[in-house]
């Protein structure tokens, strides 16, 4: 039973099996980081094989493509039979290669074929803007007007959106469906499985977005029959900025020839045979395009093994309590400084960070980082505070809540605008 003491806190970190895990990462001093659905921690296993491929490169030069404990050539294959078991995917289905963004050109060149009246893509209102980039962009490219052609599903509420309107929107003039698996500020899970079946009975495509859910929920992407799917791995799964992406591929669509095709999408018995007909690697890995991005692959071998260890389940069991237990704390000690919780409440419909919703959530930011508590801002009203489960603690969570409590009361806030930084 929820109790807003601190011991309360000291017993549910007495009772966490994953309580272990916060040795592993470099958590610093009088800080309390809560922005790991930005930017994860780095973790000693993650600096170990990082600098492991460095040293590679230092002993074993151009050899490291073969050799050492991490031969080059068949990183990104490992790291995605690593990655599959935290999406559901079987090993060949997932390759480690590109970025989010870049990733996504590839699997909507792929798989974005306007024929007839299907023409237009659909996503939705509340998307991440790099994703709608993308989308108008493949659209231009295909002679397509993106005002036209681009549907965008409208939020009831500013803050989710509705499966059913997701699905209404499912017309005969859609050839593809790309959603996010989380809505980046409210932390809206989608039902991914329904929406999924329903494009699918409708002739439809469908790819999603995990850029927020993967490594924090467990995904059954070959179960639900998802057609593709992309996620950058520096958020819940730690792998440092600007850390090598994902992509997967369901395994029915692998007699497809990528939209961009590349060298390291080769079969790798083929690849040096520098032939100028493309042989693909008839897996995941044949939409790779450019050589792997090594060093920044390095962080998510040791970051992996963890999530092998703990198990993806146990990481959502331990998200969904602690994040709860936060919001627990908000209802208790904040309700008389005009905030609200904007994320849905429901276990089956949320992520892994809390939308802390307030008129001045960019003062309140700038607050809580000069009291060493690290949120993150989401315009225009949104604290997005992510206990996370491999190194946040119960207590950190309540001191956290008690020291945003003291700058309402105090009105720390007001000595700054209410605007974000270069970087929110």
């Amino acid at each position: 039973m929820f109790q807003a003491t601190r011991n309360y806190a000291e017993e549910l970190d007495f009772q966490d099996e994953l309580s272990k895990y916060r040795e592993e990462f470099y958590l610093q001093p009088d800080s309390i980081y809560l922005d790991g659905n930005s930017l994860g921690l780095l973790s000693k296993r993650s600096e170990r094989t990082l600098l492991d491929l460095l040293g590679s490169w230092k002993t074993l030069g151009i050899d490291g493509w073969m050799q050492g404990k991490y031969p080059w050539f068949y990183l990104s294959e490992r790291l995605g039979e690593l990655s599959a078991p935290l999406v559901g995917a079987e090993p060949e289905e997932v390759i480690i290669t590109g970025s989010t963004t870049t990733n996504l050109h590839q699997l909507v060149a792929t798989f974005y074929n306007p024929q007839g009246s299907r023409t237009k893509i659909l996503a939705d209102e509340l998307n991440f803007p790099s994703d709608i980039y993308a989308l108008q962009s493949q659209l231009r490219l295909k002679g397509y007007d993106p005002d036209t052609h681009l549907i965008r599903v409208k939020s009831r509420d500013g803050r989710t959106i509705d499966e059913e309107d997701i699905i209404a929107a499912m017309t005969e003039e859609v050839a593809l469906v790309v959603l996010p698996t989380v809505l980046y500020r409210s932390g809206q899970l989608l039902d991914i499985a329904r929406l999924t079946k329903e494009a699918h009975n409708r002739g439809i495509l469908i790819g999603f977005d995990g850029c927020h859910s993967v490594g924090a929920i467990p995904h059954q992407f070959s179960q639900w029959g998802v057609d593709f799917a992309y996620w950058c791995n520096y958020k819940y799964l730690n792998s440092g900025p600007g850390g090598v992406g994902s992509l997967y591929v369901n395994k029915k669509h692998f007699h497809r020839l990528p939209g961009l095709a590349g060298w390291f999408g080769s079969h790798k018995d083929k690849q040096f045979d520098m032939e100028h007909s493309f042989t693909p690697a008839g897996t995941a890995g044949s939409f790779q395009i450019g050589t792997p991005h090594i060093l920044s692959a390095a962080p998510l071998i040791g970051s992996l093994e963890m999530f092998a260890e703990v198990t993806i389940e146990k990481v959502r069991e331990k998200s969904l309590h602690i994040n709860r237990y936060l919001m627990d704390l908000i209802e208790s000690e904040l309700r008389d400084f005009g905030f609200t919780i904007g994320n849905p409440k429901e276990d089956t419909r949320r992520s892994g960070h809390v939308c802390l919703e307030h008129e001045e959530a960019a003062r309140i930011c700038k607050a809580l980082k000069e009291n060493g508590i690290v949120p993150d801002f989401r315009a225009p009203n949104v604290v997005r505070l992510a206990p996370i489960a491999l190194y946040t603690s119960y207590v950190e969570v309540w001191d956290a809540v008690q020291t945003l409590k003291k700058i309402m009361q105090d009105k720390q806030y007001e000595k700054y605008e209410n605007k974000r930084e270069v970087i929110a």
